[in-house]
This record gives structure tokens, C-alpha cells and sequence, in this order.
């Protein structure tokens, strides 16, 4: 006769237990000059910076397999936090000579943010800031804009 199942014989577990199951922290972007793209991010989509510091030294190049490596590190968030955040680093040495992949290539990467009302968003956006197009239904009924930060970094506003 079989026993009973894994999960009808483990205890609950409270929600303020530690957990292994990963969550999202941060998501990073390398960038090569922070003065440059930090003001996308905190002016024109409106995060705000929580957290600014300096890692240099074997720890981090041995982490990152970067010799000699030091990164300036900046994370924001959005209004209502959430927990999740966008980490900008811009590290030295810098590596220059790779392009950035198309959307449609393996290891392309965009950030999703959200927003309650996408037309006033865009309606605030100044001619500087470039957008891919108006604000787009898709088939699934979400409406979505794509944005580029100040070095082509791709990034999709979508109304919740």
C-alpha cells in the first residue's frame, strides 16, 4: 500500500519562513557611463535611487571573471517598491568591442515596467527620449510601449 503523498504529510510552512525558492532581486544592466543613463531612469520613468556604492578589489573580479575588475553600482525602484529593482553597474574595464544583440537573438535582454495609465506616461515623455512607437493593444489586450534608455537599452512600459 503506498504511503502518503510528499505534500498531504508536510507541515505548512509559515510565510515568514526562511525559503531556497529564489525571488527576484534586482535586474542589472551594464552600462558604459552611468552620468548618462541614470537620469532616464530616475527622471523620465520616475524610479528612485535606494542604494549607490563602489566594489573593486579580487572578490569582485574573481566573481565576475573580469581581471582587475571595479564596479560602480547604482539599484532604483519603483514608487510602490515591491521589492524588486533595476541594478545599473558600470564596471572598469569596460568592454567595448561587443555588440548588443538584437531583440529576437539569444541573451538579448529588456526590462518590463508597469504603469497604471500608458498615455499619460507617453503624454510626459519629451521629444529627447526615443520611443520604437505609440502605445500598442496587443492581441492580448495589453497596451505597450517601447522605450530605449540613452544607450539603446531596450525597455517596455505596459499599462497594468
Amino acid at each position: 500500500m503506498p504511503g502518503p503523498s510528499p505534500s498531504s504529510s508536510s507541515p505548512s510552512t509559515p510565510a515568514d519562513a526562511p525559503s531556497s525558492q529564489p525571488e527576484t532581486h534586482h535586474v542589472g544592466i551594464t552600462v558604459d557611463d552611468l552620468d548618462t543613463v541614470l537620469p532616464f531612469y530616475r527622471d523620465v520613468l520616475g524610479l528612485s535611487v535606494v542604494d549607490e556604492f563602489s566594489v573593486a578589489g579580487d572578490e569582485l573580479a574573481a566573481a565576475i571573471d573580469v581581471a582587475d575588475a571595479s564596479g560602480t553600482f547604482v539599484h532604483l525602484e519603483g514608487e510602490h517598491g515591491h521589492g524588486s529593482r533595476i541594478e545599473l553597474v558600470s564596471f572598469d574595464p569596460a568592454a567595448r568591442d561587443a555588440p548588443a544583440a538584437g531583440l529576437n537573438q539569444p541573451g538579448a535582454t529588456h526590462i518590463g515596467l508597469q504603469v497604471d495609465d500608458l498615455d499619460s506616461f507617453y503624454a510626459t515623455l519629451d521629444d529627447e527620449v526615443t520611443t520604437l512607437s505609440e502605445p500598442r493593444t496587443t492581441e492580448s489586450g495589453t497596451t505597450i510601449l517601447f522605450l530605449r534608455d540613452p544607450e539603446g537599452n531596450l525597455v517596455e512600459v505596459l499599462e497594468s
